[in-house]
């Protein structure tokens, strides 16, 4: 995303509605005495966006487990209807998410209403005369008002009172310091990965760029094997240029190639191409040609050409059967042997028009699997980090959200949630951040580590900075 447009939009997308428009709920009346315990199921979140990522969220507050396959999902017409998978449960205290947007879309004067799977019982209903900016939530989860909120789908509502969703002062110092020289990279450098003494960057304008240490604590780029001014990026074939919004790394390293998150060919920047593309680190020249692409675009809902792809991140597949980490396919626990030759892990990518982070199998052959997919809380994903170390995942959002970080970890139910929501550092003036990546356990030193964040707007004429964090 280049920083002249995105600041300006992504302000714009961040703002609450705090007051005006009609918020109406309604409960269950006339229900059969078999169906009492429907009035459990709460209509808990809604999500609006205009034109994508149209969801409503069901949440139990009763004590008994429900089932709700079959049931009836609608807006304010009654001849859209959205029919719960056969097979789909409630148990006490859980939230699940459905995206109806390929059914019906959810305007900004609208309704959500659920019925039993007669269609004509009601359940529950929400009214509102605005589009959520981003969630229309429930405080507290299932009997309270519904109120404009940050977006968290499939957990609990963000309603001020902890819980993990209430920002904390950044887990570090606050002091912030420049790490390259001026005038080095001018605007676009947006995702960030470190490898030992290695920090790679995604560019947008389809470059990816090797930096080694400058021995002043920074970074400066290598100026050995054509790395000098960056490489420029293509797609397989070697036409195109990927808008690089994100690079990560597996388990071999720089080895096993580098993975760009892009989000568009920059040639046909009006059109979405959802891509992971795979490159050849290890190569000559001052050029690199995909090797392979996981063109997603089908798998996902549309979203704007500019707020596709920007972060991107590996799991490991050990640590995600270990943590019984639940693979959405099946709704078991994560088997990578079913999934054939593939990287050693699931990548997630977070999408920035929606802050919804999915993840993938990219298998060998170039085929895919969508294994999970997960809000982060956020109005938009700018960079996703797993750190290993501490068994999280960082989910990073830029100016649009006041420069908060969010870590999500894998809890007893095996989804990805959220573990804590931090404001940037004191330090940190609120620039357009867009990439993020902490240090290894090796570099911990006394409790702390350094961090990297790259500013896509190149403030100052600086696109990178430093910090630390606890390790």
């Amino acid at each position: 995303m280049t920083a002249s447009i995105g600041r300006r939009r992504r302000r714009g997308l961040a703002r609450f509605l705090v007051a005006g428009p009609l918020l109406t709920a309604g409960a269950l009346t006339g229900v059969p005495a078999a169906h009492a315990a429907a009035d459990d199921i709460r209509i808990n979140e809604v999500v609006t966006t205009g034109d994508v990522n149209d969801s409503i969220e069901l949440y139990n507050k009763g004590t008994a487990t429900i089932d709700v396959s079959g049931w009836i999902l609608k807006d304010d017409d009654n001849g859209s209807k959205y029919k719960i998978a056969s097979g789909t449960t409630l148990a006490p205290g859980t939230y699940r998410a459905f995206d109806v947007h390929g059914t019906f879309g959810l305007g900004s004067g609208d309704k959500a209403r659920l019925y039993l799977a007669d269609g004509t019982t009601p359940v529950d209903s929400f009214a509102w005369s605005e589009h959520s900016a981003p969630s229309w939530s429930r405080c507290p989860d299932g009997t309270g008002a519904f109120g404009a909120a940050a977006l968290t789908l499939g957990a609990p509502n963000d309603c001020g009172t902890g819980g993990g969703t209430t920002p904390v002062t950044w887990p570090g110092s606050s002091t912030v310091a420049t790490a390259d020289a001026s005038g080095v990279f001018g605007e676009d450098l947006s995702g960030l990965y470190q490898e030992g003494g290695v920090l790679w960057g995604a560019q947008n304008s389809g470059r990816l760029w090797r930096l080694v240490r400058d021995g002043s604590g920074g970074w400066t780029p290598d100026t050995t094997a054509g790395w000098s001014s960056g490489k420029t990026l293509r797609f397989p074939g070697g036409s195109g240029s990927p808008d690089s919004e994100g690079v990560a790394f597996t388990g071999s390293g720089s080895a096993g190639g580098a993975f760009v998150a892009s989000e568009r060919d920059g040639d046909a920047s009006g059109t979405s191409r959802l891509s992971v593309l795979k490159y050849d680190v290890t190569a000559g020249g001052s050029t690199l040609t995909s090797v392979r692409e996981w063109n997603l675009t089908s798998d996902l809902p549309s979203t704007g050409s500019n707020l596709g792809f920007e972060g991107i991140t590996w799991i490991p597949d050990s640590y995600l059967s270990g943590a019984g980490f639940k693979d959405a396919t099946t709704g078991s626990v994560y088997d990578p042997a079913r999934y054939g030759a593939h990287s050693g892990g699931v990548f997630f990518v977070g999408v920035e028009g929606t802050g919804t982070i999915h993840g993938y199998v990219l298998a060998d052959s170039g085929a895919y699997t969508r294994v999970a997919s997960l809000s982060s809380g956020m109005a938009g994903v700018m960079e996703l980090q797993w750190e290993p170390q501490a068994a999280r995942l960082w989910a990073v959002c830029d100016d649009t959200c006041d420069g908060r970080h969010r870590t999500l970890k894998v809890d007893a139910s095996g989804a990805f949630t959220v573990s804590a929501v931090y404001d940037r550092p004191g330090g940190m003036p609120d620039y357009n951040n867009e990439g993020f990546a902490p240090a290894g356990s090796d570099e911990c030193v006394a409790g702390s580590k350094p961090v990297y964040w790259s500013d896509d707007s190149n403030d100052g004429g600086h696109a990178l900075r430093k910090g630390t964090i606890t390790c």
